[in-house]
């Protein structure tokens, strides 16, 4: 069977500004902002979820500083981490305990470095698929991670992320495994915004990206959005709302939203660092900011932001 991809594009889809142009300040109030908005409901279409203790094993395609290494795992870490000040990343992970089953307490596992770029820096599908069965292991996820210079089918043109899965063992059995790219040099307008002017929509000034890099910190929005996609539509059979081939997922279906009054162009009012002036909205580990997209909370049917 083959893998199901599912798109974490960030910017401004035609979902977004048709379900938030009625309520943006300053925005043509057409024909759609007439129309009254049905409720944001995602589906359960019964399959299995990942709850538990699940291991995340990261592939590093492509060269990646340690300290861009280092921001990267903290951030994973973060997501199990309930010591970190409020509001913290691990309250915004919290909220895929609502998708039924209990809490994903998710453990960084191995990682493997392929900084030769064995594969060449054009990678298609199977390319990806290859790379997640490095790591042969249940109750996990394998996060393909690729470098700045490493282009990928679709990269920047309908997807910044997505997450499927491969066979593992003899018995049918499949796990999970994401891929993220890194944006920095290719599309940061389309992949790492708020951090970079948008390549489309309304030109709101960028924000300063909280751990100094505007690739890394795009990359995890998006990973963020993968992974908790992950968790709660492991195997296409879980939450979503629309067709399976293009589900809107738990947090794809609140795209663009960071902060409270966020419309199309502008991300909401988050949180400043009072030194370096970056934009942030939850707290980790080791002092990290991360900015993090809403997530639909199954309780209140609506997307929920941190600040």
């Amino acid at each position: 069977m083959a893998s199901i991809y599912h798109r974490a594009t960030l910017c401004f889809t035609l979902f977004f500004f048709l379900s938030s142009a009625a309520a943006a300040p300053g925005l043509s109030r057409g024909p759609a902002a007439i129309v009254e908005q049905q409720p944001l409901v995602l589906e359960y279409h019964k399959g299995a979820l990942l709850k538990g203790n699940i291991t995340v094993n990261l592939i590093w395609y492509g060269r990646f500083t340690s300290s861009q290494r280092s921001v990267i795992v903290d951030f994973i870490q973060s997501l199990s981490y309930s010591r970190a000040p409020a509001p913290s990343a691990s309250l915004w992970w919290k909220t895929t305990e609502k998708y039924k089953g209990g809490s994903s307490n998710l453990i960084v596992g191995k990682q493997i470095l392929h900084e030769a770029y064995t594969l060449g820096k054009n990678l298609k599908n199977l390319h990806l698929r290859a790379l997640a069965t490095k790591v042969n292991q249940l109750n996990s996820v394998n996060v393909v991670l690729t470098a700045k210079d490493v282009a990928v089918d679709g990269f920047c043109r309908s997807r910044c992320g997505t997450h499927g899965s491969v066979p593992v063992g003899r018995r049918s059995a499949r796990t999970a495994y994401v891929w993220v790219g890194n944006s920095e040099s290719q599309c940061p307008g389309y992949c790492a915004w708020p951090f970079h002017q948008p390549i489309y929509g309304p030109q709101t000034p960028p924000l300063i990206a909280p751990n100094g890099d505007v690739g890394v910190d795009g990359m995890i929005i998006n990973l963020a959005t993968v992974l908790a996609g992950t968790v709660t539509n492991p195997f296409n059979d879980g939450y979503f709302q629309g067709p399976p081939t293009a589900p809107l997922e738990a947090v794809s279906a609140c795209t663009g939203l960071f902060g409270s009054g966020a419309y199309p162009g502008y991300p909401g009012q988050v949180l400043v660092d009072k030194v370096t002036g970056a934009s942030f909205n939850v707290h980790g580990v080791n002092g990290r900011k991360y900015l993090l997209p809403a997530m639909w909370d199954p309780q209140s049917s609506t997307c929920k932001t941190m600040v």
